[in-house]
């Protein structure tokens, strides 16, 4: 029985380069691919059955993922932030995928979660609602701009909906400064169809998902946010604990020990930037609920707001884990057993 070869993949848009090493290291051979199928499997198979390969999560890698698991092999995927690097006096492609099959060999790869296609495809809608939100804010904010370059100051809050509408169809502006504010707010009107249409979608996808009902108890969470946490998270236990989970998110403070020095900075804001954002938009404006609300008000008098926010943001999402790995939150059931 031949032992198992270790192959590094340096994955690009067009070509790749492939690397097998043996189990002591031995480099044994480097070829450039096309990122055609039929390419990359032969070379991939060259190293015999159930080979270890890995690849970076970088661009576009799915297709290659979904193909190496076909072929049989144990696929690993590097995590980019963790890789290091450092200042190589040679850098090329040869380089980076012996690099990383070094590192797979030895046991010191950063080892990224490799999700489902399904949570793949639900990550595409969700992350692409967020970004059609994005845009269609500039398309906003591009309307007060014009406005203000007329000295129009706006009557509503919400400038786009029936009273802030109003205002628009009436304001006297010149002619350009018209067409502009038109034409945006069509594109506006646009993007409200596309997405609401991307909001059923998802919530279609996600009717029988029971954490997805569950976290929505949370105080802030709505069907937005909770749907950005089934995605973003995916597999929830492959977190052993819930502080693991914020770590992930990038909502624990950096720890840094020498000797009897100890430092904690700030949050490493390392991980979903999605997930944090909507741990800390979920508790903008209540403050997490009844419960929450006491410890915001005590470290926001002895921290400041932003770390306050912050904080609670962090517990916010302990009970999301409870949520997405049990279906329920039982520390909320007191409340509505009580409502």
């Amino acid at each position: 029985m031949s032992e198992r070869e270790y192959v590094g993949i340096d994955l690009h848009r067009r070509r790749s380069v492939i690397v097998r090493v043996d189990k002591d290291g031995k480099h044994l051979s480097t070829v450039r691919v096309a990122n055609e199928p039929l390419d990359v499997a032969a070379g991939v198979s060259a190293a015999g059955p159930n080979p270890e390969v890995v690849l970076e999560a970088t661009y576009g890698y799915y297709w290659l993922v979904d193909l190496l698991a076909e072929l049989g092999a144990s696929v690993h995927l590097a995590n980019p932030s963790g890789l290091h690097w450092g200042n190589r006096r040679v850098k090329n492609d040869e380089r980076d995928a012996l690099d990383l099959v070094k590192k797979l060999r030895l046991g010191e790869l950063p080892e990224a979660w490799i999700p489902p296609p399904a949570v793949r495809e639900l990550r595409e809608l969700v992350r692409y609602r967020a970004k059609a939100v994005r845009l269609r804010s500039g398309l906003k904010a591009q309307v007060h701009a014009v406005m203000a370059k007329e000295g129009v100051l706006p009557s509503r809050y919400d400038m786009f909906g029936p009273g802030g509408n109003a205002q628009l169809d009436s304001m006297e502006v010149a002619d350009n400064y018209r067409t502009r504010i038109e034409s945006l707010r069509g594109l506006i009107a646009a993007y409200d169809t596309e997405v609401a249409m991307l909001e059923r979608d998802i919530a279609r996808q996600l009717k029988d998902h029971d954490g997805y009902h569950a976290i929505q108890q949370i105080p802030g969470v709505g069907p937005t946010f909770a749907a950005i946490f089934v995605a973003e998270i995916g597999d929830v236990t492959r977190f052993s604990s819930a502080e693991k989970l914020c770590s992930w998110a990038g909502l624990t403070p950096k720890h840094r020990e020498s000797d009897t020095k100890v430092y904690r900075g700030r949050v490493t804001k390392q991980g979903s930037k999605l997930v944090r954002w909507a741990a800390i938009e979920s508790v903008a404006k209540n403050r997490g609920g009844t419960r929450l609300q006491a410890d915001y008000r005590r470290l926001a008098e002895r921290r400041g707001k932003q770390k306050a926010r912050t904080a609670v943001a962090r517990k916010v999402l302990v009970l999301v884990y409870y949520g997405l790995r049990d279906g329920v939150i039982r520390s909320l059931r007191p409340t509505e057993e009580a409502a």
